[in-house]
């Protein structure tokens, strides 16, 4: 399963009828403040938590497949087959204890690795500490080579994302469609003069 949808764009084509410049946008759950998933689901499978995010009750949903339908931005996957093995004779250990396995006919989604997010939590309590920026690194954040994604505390002024929130260059997907998105994005800015590129 993936959680993640990374869009093409072809921006222009020359002569011979080949792109110019191919662009990609990342399309994870967007973590809305008014999800329009959450309305339609008939058992609350989909949630928001006490942190703000927008998260997905496994062991609740029944599969029904409205949250899909009623998402704007696509990003949720109806889970077809069964990945985990039922009969399978291997010891609990040998299982990524990071990943919840889920059974074969629930909704998908990306759920900015509450695994990762909840675990920086239970450290800085240790240390009696409130997260910092940093603490938490999601999985497509430390797997981007060109460092493109950035999480954090919209809280916290003085994090980076409240910083990238607040530049000129920020939008949101689907604005116009009022449904508040956590995910933003960083406008591309390129020089169209190629004399000077």
């Amino acid at each position: 399963m993936h959680w993640i949808r990374v869009d093409r764009y072809d921006d222009g084509h020359d002569t011979d009828g080949q792109p110019i410049r191919t662009v990609f946008q990342p399309v994870p759950c967007m973590h809305c403040e008014d999800a329009p998933c959450e309305l339609v689901c008939p058992v609350g499978a989909t949630v928001h938590d006490s942190a703000g995010l927008n998260v997905q009750v496994y062991n609740r949903c029944v599969g029904t497949r409205f949250c899909s339908n009623n998402c704007p931005y696509k990003v949720r996957r109806f889970n077809f087959l069964q990945y985990s093995n039922q009969g399978d004779d291997r010891p609990p250990p040998a299982y990524n204890p990071e990943v919840t396995v889920r059974r074969r006919g629930v909704m998908e989604k990306c759920t900015y690795c509450l695994q990762r997010i909840t675990r920086a939590r239970i450290e800085a309590e240790k240390l009696g500490r409130p997260l910092r920026d940093g603490d938490v690194v999601t999985a497509c954040q430390a797997s981007c080579p060109t460092q493109a994604i950035a999480f954090g505390n919209l809280d916290d002024p003085d994090s980076q994302v409240a910083q990238l929130k607040q530049a000129p260059r920020n939008f949101d997907l689907l604005a116009e469609l009022n449904t508040r998105p956590r995910t933003s994005y960083a406008a591309l800015v390129t020089n169209p003069d190629e004399d000077l590129a």
